[in-house]
C-alpha cells in the first residue's frame, strides 16, 4: 500500500519540523543578522562567522548584516525588535555586554521581546599586575584594596565592562564598598595594554587573548582568570580557587525575533546548533581565541534572566546605574 503523497509530504514537513532530517532537506532561505556595533569588534567577527556557517551548513542560502553600532547594542536592539517582529529569518547577535548597557542605560525596548536561541561562546577575563609590581597575588591586591580602596588603580575597558563589573564583584566579595573602587576606563585594548606596562595602573583586566603574548614574554603577571575552571593550557588560578567566589565570562550569543512561533524558534535553534558543528565555525573559534560555550533555548533564556540578576547588583552599588 503506497503513502498518500499528501500525507508524505506532511510527514516529510513534521519530521524537518522536529529536526529529524538533515538540514539539506529542509529549505533553506535569507538570513539577516543584526550586528548591534561598528564593523571590525567582537560581537561583528561573532555574527560574521555564524553567518558563514549557517551558510555552510545550508542552514541559509544567503546571509546579510547590518551593522548597527552604539550605546552597547541598544540602538540595534531597537531596530531589531521594531524592524524584524515575526521574522523567522532574522537573527541578532547579543552578549553580556549588551545586558550591562541595558542595566545601565534603561533603553525604551525590552531584550525580553526578542527570542533567546542560544548562547555560542565565552571569553574570560584575566587580571594581570605589571610585570615590576610590589603585588604579586589577588590576596595581594584584596589586602591593598582592604587597607585603601582608592590605592588600587583597575584599568580595563569602557564603563560597564565584564572587567569594571568584575572588579566591583570582587570588592563586593571581599566585604570593600563597591561604589570606592577605583577604575580607569580605556577607550581601546592598545591604551589599556600601554598603562599597565607603563605601572600607570595597580591590575589590568581583559579577555585573555588581549594579554596573552605579553603573558608569555614576561612583562605581565597574570594573577587570576574570571572561569569557573582554569582555561585550557593556560596556567593560571580562577578566582574561585583563590577563595573569590565570582564567575563572569564576556559570552556572546544569538536571538530571533520578536513574535516567531516556537516551531520556528526550535528551526532556529536547530540551524544555529547545524552551524556550530561545521570546519568554518570550528576555524573561526580557533583563530579568535573563542571559547565554546553553547546554551540553547529554555536554558539560555535562563542563563539570562540569572546574568542580568547577578551583573544589576553591584553594577548597581558601584554607582554605574545612574
Amino acid at each position: 500500500m503506497t503513502m498518500r503523497r499528501s500525507t508524505f509530504l506532511h510527514s516529510v514537513a513534521a519530521l524537518a519540523a522536529a529536526g529529524l532530517l538533515p538540514l539539506s532537506a529542509k529549505a533553506a532561505g535569507n538570513f539577516k543578522l543584526m550586528l548591534p556595533a561598528n564593523p571590525g569588534g567582537g560581537w561583528d567577527t561573532t555574527g560574521r562567522a555564524l553567518g558563514k556557517a549557517l551558510t555552510e551548513a545550508k542552514v541559509a542560502d544567503t546571509v546579510t548584516y547590518d551593522n548597527k553600532g552604539g550605546a552597547a547594542g541598544a540602538i540595534g536592539l531597537a531596530q531589531f525588535v521594531n524592524g524584524s517582529k515575526g521574522d523567522p529569518n532574522a537573527l541578532m547577535v547579543m552578549g553580556a555586554v549588551m545586558l550591562g548597557g541595558i542595566i545601565t542605560g534603561k533603553p525604551l525596548v525590552k531584550l525580553e521581546q526578542a527570542t533567546p536561541i542560544a548562547r555560542l561562546t565565552s571569553e574570560y577575563n584575566v587580571f594581570v599586575l605589571p610585570a615590576n609590581s610590589p603585588l604579586k597575588t589577588i590576596k595581594d591586591v584584596v589586602a591593598q584594596l582592604k587597607k585603601d580602596p582608592g590605592s588600587v588603580k583597575w584599568g580595563g575597558g569602557s564603563r560597564g565592562s565584564t572587567e569594571h563589573i568584575a572588579a566591583a564583584m570582587i570588592a563586593q566579595k571581599v566585604g570593600v564598598d563597591p561604589a570606592k573602587i577605583n577604575y580607569v576606563a580605556f577607550r581601546g585594548g592598545g591604551e589599556a595594554t600601554a598603562a599597565i606596562l607603563g605601572g600607570n595602573v595597580t591590575v589590568g583586566g581583559s579577555g585573555y587573548s588581549e594579554f596573552a603574548e605579553y603573558i608569555a614574554a614576561g612583562k605581565m603577571r597574570a594573577i587570576a582568570v574570571t572561569s569557573a575552571e582554569r582555561l585550557p593550557g593556560i596556567d593560571v588560578p580562577t578566582l574561585k580557587e583563590q577563595g573569590i567566589d565570582i564567575e563572569i565570562g564576556n559570552w556572546r550569543g544569538v536571538y530571533g525575533a520578536p513574535g516567531i512561533t516556537a516551531a520556528q524558534r526550535q528551526a532556529l535553534i536547530d540551524g544555529v546548533t547545524a552551524a556550530l558543528k561545521t570546519p568554518a565555525w570550528a576555524d573561526a573559534v580557533k583563530k579568535n581565541d573563542w571559547t565554546p560555550a553553547v546554551l540553547t533555548g529554555d536554558a539560555f533564556t535562563k542563563f539570562v534572566e540569572h546574568e542580568f540578576a547577578a551583573l544589576r547588583d553591584p553594577m548597581t552599588k558601584a554607582g554605574m546605574v545612574s
